[in-house]
């Protein structure tokens, strides 16, 4: 963990200090104001800690103020970041052509001062707008057909969250519109795909209590994901089990005949010496082949040797990118990102974009949803 910290303050307060130079090069203030401004992005650079600081602590409000405060500026200086880097591209070959091209393109470089503050003004509209689109939390519906379906059943619809991560900011407000989503999908199958809770505070109870009230007919199943083991493995199953949910940790279970989900553990709990039940291969192995089986899975990866053994595999982690362009990085790490999937022999992966944000309450070009998956009967699908 130590080595992680390390890394995350190095990679942060370099961002840190590469906004520093661009204020300082675009306004030219004196000393006085660069210690205030200097202490000021220390402070936000250590923000993060400070909050799980006071969350162990039992400090709640300090550590709520604190992270809309420190997790908003990261999305902010994320988005200056970004756009600050192709403004430094656009005047690179802007100078460039002018070394090349026979007349002067000086006149196309906008100067210092200008640049920053288009920057500027432009993270600053795209982080109220993905405030806002943050908030705006929609069904996303899917069709899967299937031979396996019951014909006499006809639609099974099951909705799934992920990545929801209540806690210091993703509360009652925001919790409220997602069961209200989820209600007018009628699902008959709720699912979480992981990163339920986020966070070490206990004042979680009236969110789980919100979330109890939902109950589809056929029930309510979860997998673990990353940040059920960061916040606390035993406060995050009480509370994914307090909220109705049954939590499948490298198990199964079969509704009637209908259909069987299987879920598994984060990968995250193997370094951390939690993980419980059978591996996925095993889990997988032991199930009725003929009956259509529903994979929960934290974490958008698919295995070479398991596809076969499952229908539909459900996922999160990623949140799309979140804000973009973090997108594109997250491409790197993964080759599913969001969207559906088709895979080898008639299976199909489904990674979420996301229910709640992490960290910054801001998501830009990636809204939230709520994943409403109907699985028709389909004699040749």
């Amino acid at each position: 963990m130590s080595l992680f910290l390390l890394a995350f303050l190095s990679i942060y307060g370099s961002v840190h200090l590469y906004a520093f130079l661009k204020v300082r090069s675009a306004l030219s203030f004196g000393t006085g104001t660069g210690i205030i401004l200097g202490i000021f992005m220390v402070i936000m650079t250590c923000a993060p800690i400070i909050v799980r600081i006071l969350e162990r602590s039992g400090y709640e409000i300090p550590a709520r103020t604190i992270s809309y405060i420190g997790y908003t500026w990261m999305g902010v200086l994320f988005l200056f970041f970004s756009i600050s880097l192709l403004m430094d591209l656009y005047r690179l070959c802007a100078y460039t052509a002018g070394l090349i091209l026979p007349f002067d393109t000086g006149r196309f470089i906008p100067p210092a001062r200008a640049a920053f503050l288009i920057t500027l003004i432009s993270a600053l509209c795209i982080s109220l707008y993905g405030y806002f689109e943050a908030l705006n939390i929609r069904a996303e519906k899917i069709v899967i057909r299937s031979s396996k379906i019951p014909e006499t059943i006809g639609r099974l619809r099951i909705a799934q969250i992920s990545d929801v991560h209540l806690g210091l900011i993703v509360r009652q407000q925001r919790l409220n519109r997602i069961i209200q989503v989820i209600r007018e999908a009628d699902p008959d199958i709720l699912v979480s795909t992981g990163d339920l809770v986020d966070g070490q505070i206990n004042e979680l109870s009236s969110l789980a209590r919100s979330l109890k009230e939902v109950n589809p007919r056929y029930g309510k199943y979860a997998v673990t994901g990353n940040h059920e083991f960061y916040a606390g493995l035993t406060q995050a199953l009480e509370i994914t089990r307090n909220a109705g949910f049954h939590v499948l940790r490298g198990e199964s279970v079969k509704i009637s005949d209908l259909i069987s989900i299987a879920g598994v553990d984060d990968p995250t709990g193997k370094r951390f010496g939690l993980s419980k039940g059978a591996s996925e291969e095993e889990l997988l192995s032991g199930l009725d082949g003929d009956t259509f089986t529903l994979l929960l899975k934290h974490i958008p990866v698919v295995r070479n040797n398991t596809h076969a053994t499952f229908d539909l595999q459900l996922s999160g982690h990623t949140h799309r990118g979140q804000i973009f362009p973090f997108r594109l990085i997250i491409g790197l790490f993964f080759s599913h990102v969001a969207g559906l999937y088709d895979l080898y022999d008639g299976a199909h992966l489904y990674v979420s974009g996301g229910t709640g944000t992490w960290g910054p309450p801001i998501r830009f070009l990636s809204p939230p949803e709520v994943t409403v998956i109907d699985i028709i009967h389909d004699k040749n699908p």
